[in-house]
């Protein structure tokens, strides 16, 4: 396969490669504050924090931890949804030389110990909702002390004073009690340091800045350690396929949980490499709040996931014509397939262009993308980044490179592939490989083929692969078939155990609100669309889905709770 045949297909004025500057991380900051002192580097509520003010918290910051003990290459925690205080501490941390563990805030005292014990983590960031939880962790972790803050402390005055008197104690933002000894509040520590300066810590392109967790929907969760060059590499890799961006001029919509590498690059960092404003969404299943920062900031730049798309494209309101989108001109859409119909309705409503994207926390977010003004071949994720190299592995022997049109694993090498996996040397071995070439490529365990244009498709993960009777089913192949249907919202497929076949093919289906789809309805619409092996045998309405934080349908959850339900 001609390893460039995608570059012919770059929109006009994204580069073929790009020049990495030897910088660290919290250089995109640095840079933003001197160039745009004065533009709102977070928006929240009403609430602004310029890029002045940001880049001299996360200075104060920095030189508070550094006082505390924490030495270049320790690991820090992050406990708290999208907010200012996570920009803040995020940033504090790289330029302590410390590197970042971004926690889900959903985590449960058990998953939490796993992750704090495996980064060695001693110090954590937390909202004042999550400190019980980290509590009740941390007695099985390292964490000496944990930095406490308030959502209401970056809220606009009158807010704050609203928040304290009707919400703070109904959502558990108040401590009964206070903090327990040793920790601090987070005001105190800036407090502190009100006047401290940037520390003197080196900070190079080759130390650590992330231990980034896989979800462990696959397993074990794993730290995937990301060295400042990476995650630069890859910022700039997301900025240059959008050459329409207007550097000093964009806003950011942050609905996408920054604790998840995608939202970190491809929504925080990108905003920082633009100088762009980021409008703070902490919950963005309130797609009510949602919609309100979209119309009220005119938001241009939306990263999301298909799920949250569809939320806005099925929303009464917007449905009404109570919102204008309008603003809206450039969406990433990562961490789930994309449904055409999904995209081709949000673009209709907003104007804006819905681009599919494809990555992974080993790199650290994104390696394909779909081009912004060219051709979006539906159920592709699109072609490989500048820089970024791609070959389909045979599975037989996992070192064959196939041709282009067969479908085997896609495997990458590129500036923003990750260091290894954090205390685990065979996972590490398994993952980055070496092959004939001599490089050093990365094993995505994901399923795919490339066209004749070098347009991606994934065809499923490696592990979920359905063998019913011996043949081959790729769960998203079938989810695309029926997620065409028009009474179908959302769907799931995976495969349950079967006593004649070994295995068969579920479908979890929701239907869209007002709807009723009987199920031979849907298996007739299946018979016209798959082979007749690939049709599912069982089918489950439900009201939800379970999913990850970030929209991806949990298949795996699905099949647990088939078990559970139907012991054999």
């Amino acid at each position: 396969m001609d390893s460039k045949l995608w570059q012919a297909h770059y929109d006009k004025g994204v580069p073929t490669t790009i020049e990495y500057p030897n910088v660290p991380l919290f250089h995109f900051l640095e840079d933003a504050a001197r160039k745009y002192p004065d533009r709102a580097c977070t928006i929240f509520k009403g609430a602004v924090i310029t890029y002045k003010e940001m880049n001299e918290i996360t200075d104060r910051i920095a030189a508070a931890l550094v006082d505390m003990g924490v030495q270049k290459g320790d690991r820090v925690g992050i406990f708290m949804p999208n907010t200012p205080q996570f920009v803040m501490t995020y940033y504090g941390i790289l330029k302590a030389g410390a590197a970042v563990v971004a926690t889900n805030p959903l985590y449960t005292p058990p998953e939490i110990e796993h992750q704090a014990s495996d980064a060695g983590i001693e110090y954590m960031f937390v909202m004042t909702n999550f400190y019980e939880t980290i509590k009740k962790a941390q007695p099985k972790t390292k964490i000496k002390q944990l930095i406490v803050t308030n959502l209401k402390e970056t809220l606009p005055p009158v807010l704050r004073v609203l928040f304290t008197l009707a919400k703070e104690k109904k959502g558990g933002f108040r401590i009964a009690g206070g903090l327990r000894d040793g920790d601090i509040w987070f005001q105190d520590l800036l407090a502190k340091y009100a006047n401290a300066s940037k520390p003197n810590v080196e900070v190079g392109v080759d130390d650590t800045a992330l231990f980034q967790y896989s979800g462990g929907t696959t397993g074990i969760s794993k730290g995937a350690v990301a060295m400042h060059r990476n995650v630069v590499a890859n910022t700039l890799q997301i900025k240059a396929w959008m050459p329409n961006v207007e550097v000093g001029k964009e806003v950011v919509l942050m609905a996408i949980p920054l604790f998840h590498v995608y939202g970190m690059v491809a929504g925080m960092n990108f905003a920082m490499a633009t100088c762009a404003s980021m409008v703070m969404v902490p919950n963005p299943r309130d797609l009510k709040d949602v919609l309100d920062n979209i119309a009220k900031y005119k938001a241009t730049i939306f990263p999301g996931v298909p799920a949250l798309y569809n939320g806005i494209n099925n929303h009464p309101d917007v449905k009404a014509g109570k919102y204008n989108l309008s603003s809206i001109k450039a969406c990433i859409s990562g961490s789930a397939p994309l449904m055409r119909e999904t995209k081709e309705q949000f673009e209709k409503l907003t104007g804006g262009k819905v681009f599919e994207g494809y990555g992974l926390s080993e790199a650290p977010t994104a390696t394909h993308c779909n081009p912004l003004e060219g051709v979006n071949k539906t159920g592709s994720i699109g072609m490989p980044l500048p820089d970024v190299e791609v070959k389909i592995i045979s599975l037989d022997d996992g070192e064959t490179e196939l041709p282009q049109g067969e479908i085997g694993e896609i495997v990458v090498h590129g500036p923003q592939v990750m260091k290894g996996y954090h205390n685990m040397p065979t996972e590490t071995a398994n993952t980055l490989r070496k092959l004939n070439d001599g490089k050093v490529w990365l094993f995505t365990g994901d399923i795919a083929r490339v066209d004749e244009d070098g347009y991606f498709y994934i065809v499923d993960r490696k592990k979920e692969l359905i063998k019913p009777g011996g043949y081959q089913v790729w769960p998203r192949e079938v989810e695309e078939a029926i997620a065409a249907h028009p009474k179908v919202l959302e769907v799931g497929v995976a495969g349950i155990p079967d006593a004649y076949r070994g295995e068969t093919v579920k479908a979890w289906i929701v239907v869209k609100p007002g709807e009723t789809l009987p199920e031979e309805e849907l298996k007739a619409f299946c018979k016209e669309r798959l082979a007749a092996y690939k049709v599912p045998t069982h089918y489950e309405f439900r009201d939800e889905l379970p999913k990850t934080t970030v929209g991806k349908i949990l298949r795996r959850e699905l099949v647990r709770q088939h078990k559970e339900a139907n012991p054999s």
